[in-house]
């Protein structure tokens, strides 16, 4: 039963077309700020972080509320953002897929226990 959630959750965050978009867009912001932070200089900051942020709104924000009220050294901390960030978007991608199984009507199809139907 856990491997079928497991798969359920698997196949509506990667296998769905929307949540793909979704997780490719992320991706080429990801790779744009990470050529952004390592090959250009700027003589000031850099503002290319933010899509980043603008594209895993609002589950990261809500991770970055959580993290201040814990401490505000553990919000501030690189060891806490970055697995925010995965987790917002991961989130993101995974309410994408149940909202396009919502719009085109499909059920799930859950093993019943009981072979025949009581009506």
């Amino acid at each position: 039963m856990k491997a079928h959630r497991t798969y359920g959750f698997a196949q509506l965050t990667f296998r769905n077309p929307a949540s793909l978009a979704y997780l490719a867009l992320v991706t080429v912001a990801a790779l744009f700020v990470t050529v952004d932070m390592l090959f250009v200089t700027h003589d000031d900051a850099s503002l290319a972080g933010v899509w980043l942020f603008l594209l895993s709104a609002p589950t990261v924000f809500l991770f970055l509320i959580g993290g201040d009220l814990l401490a505000s050294s553990v919000a501030d901390s690189a060891a806490f953002l970055y697995p925010a960030l995965v987790l917002s978007v991961l989130i993101q991608a995974y309410a994408l897929g149940l909202l396009v199984r919502l719009l085109r009507g499909e059920r799930r199809t859950a093993a019943r226990g009981v072979t025949g139907s009581a009506v």
